[in-house]
């Protein structure tokens, strides 16, 4: 009997995936446990293992393919003892079978259309008003059935509600929070005239295009990780009221201790002769004085949802890296608990697997808060945009030497302005400050990071 080896989720948010490389070749055996492929996501690329025993008959889905839907075919291997070609014929035979069956209510694509929905449809209507649904200008709005029918029941308005589904469709996630926020509401026909204006809405592509002339650009067509960073954005400056605060620490002293750590850092045998076991950086500090801070406050570690606060236990710290074609937020675990050494070398194992895309789902998802440093490039001071679920992001500037009075002196010091962006619904002002004193506490006296 045919094995069909399909496009696995990766992620609980995965759609769709690149398929980068495979690892085998057609009439290879594999064994559970073999690496098969490798799948790229918009933020890593991870391994895929044969789950059963076999031969590959078929390689159906090229690598380097873009877009491929979680659950599609990709593969076909054959069971011992079995023809290659009738093990083929058969998983694509059975492949087309399931394609045309009702798919899953939550799951179903937007091209496909339950037998009720059919029946409640005019008799007139154009297949493709099974894929969309039209805003009151007559724009088309891309949704799923199941959406479009959970807006119908729920009186939303489906040109209202962003998509986050495959170039944008509506899916019922979408409809779910639009009537959880209140949003999105149908306007009644009788208000309908004097309704007031539509919030506004973001420049086309067309419109924006108008304004440049012909020839002057070149169009350079948004990367998965580009389309999500840009949704995250949207999504976390458009629902999470931000508030923000900056406080100056002076680092003289953090500085010294780094440099003594750093001297007295042991050496260990490597494949190239001997090398520090450690090599401590100032960004290393900040996550463990960040890490420190929030359990000293911990009514400051937390997570908001409409039900309830979500107070977390440790300090999971996300730290912000820059990759090629964007940033991702590999997790610090525990961080509160680490040595500055281990928080050290682990950030260089993240950072250089992240750069790489071989980080694994749950290396780059949750966390409770999330350090932005921008101060190696000379950034004195900015405020950072906070990544759901976190309620909190320290955006950290460079270190420079400022003026500073003391004891009614001027006196030269290493100042780095630091500034928290809390939600506002989680950490407020007063809780905010309390969080951002401990952290310059820490900074100030940096020999508290080592007991």
């Amino acid at each position: 009997m045919p094995i069909q080896v399909t496009m696995p989720a990766l992620s609980p948010t995965m759609e769709e995936g690149n398929l980068a490389k495979w690892m085998v070749k057609e009439g290879d055996s594999v064994a559970p446990g073999d690496v098969i492929a490798e799948i790229e996501t918009d933020k890593a690329t991870m391994e895929v293992e044969a789950v059963d025993e076999g031969t590959v008959a078929k390689i159906v889905v090229p690598e380097g393919t873009e877009g491929v839907k979680v659950n599609a075919l990709i593969a076909v291997l054959a069971e011992e003892g079995e023809d290659a070609a009738d093990a083929v014929k058969a998983a694509e035979g059975g492949a087309s079978a399931k394609a045309g069956a009702k798919a899953p209510e939550a799951e179903k694509p937007a091209e496909a259309v339950a037998p009720a929905e059919k029946a409640e449809a005019p008799a007139q209507a154009k297949p493709a008003e099974a894929k969309s649904a039209s805003s009151g200008d007559g724009e088309r709005v891309f949704a799923s059935p199941l959406a479009r029918r959970l807006a119908k029941e729920a009186g939303l308005d489906l040109s209202a509600i962003a998509g986050s589904g495959p170039k944008g469709r509506i899916v019922k996630a979408d409809v779910e929070a639009a009537g959880k926020d209140g949003g999105a509401k149908a306007a009644a026909p009788a208000e309908a005239a004097s309704a007031a204006p539509s919030a506004p809405q973001a420049m086309s592509d067309d419109q924006v295009l108008k304004l440049f002339e012909e020839g002057s650009y070149e169009l350079i067509p948004h990367d998965s990780m580009r389309k999500t960073i840009a949704r995250r954005l949207v999504e976390a400056k458009s629902t999470i009221p931000h508030f923000y605060l900056t406080l100056d620490c002076e680092i003289d002293a953090l500085l010294a201790l780094r440099k003594q750590l750093n001297d007295a850092a042991p050496k260990v045998k490597t494949g190239d002769g001997e090398k520090p076991a450690y090599k401590l950086s100032v960004n290393d500090m900040v996550i463990k004085a960040h890490a420190k801070a929030l359990a000293m406050v911990p009514d400051a570690n937390v997570s908001w949802t409409e039900n309830a606060m979500v107070k977390h236990k440790n300090a999971d710290v996300g730290v912000a890296v820059s990759i090629p074609g964007g940033l991702i937020t590999p997790i610090v675990r525990r961080a509160d608990e680490k040595t500055l050494s281990a928080i050290s070398n682990e950030m260089k194992d993240l950072a250089a697997r992240a750069r790489s895309r071989k980080l694994k789902t749950e290396e780059f998802q949750g966390g409770n808060t999330a350090v932005s440093n921008l101060g190696m490039f000379g950034i004195k001071d900015f405020a950072a945009v906070i990544n759901p679920p976190h309620a909190t992001i320290l955006a950290v500037g460079a270190g420079e030497q400022r003026a500073v009075v003391k004891d009614g002196e001027v006196k030269v010091a290493t100042v780095m302005s630091v500034t928290l962006s809390t939600d506002h619904r989680a950490v407020d002002g007063a809780l905010g400050a309390e969080l951002l004193a401990a952290f310059k506490q820490v900074i100030e006296n940096p020999m508290a990071m080592l007991v």
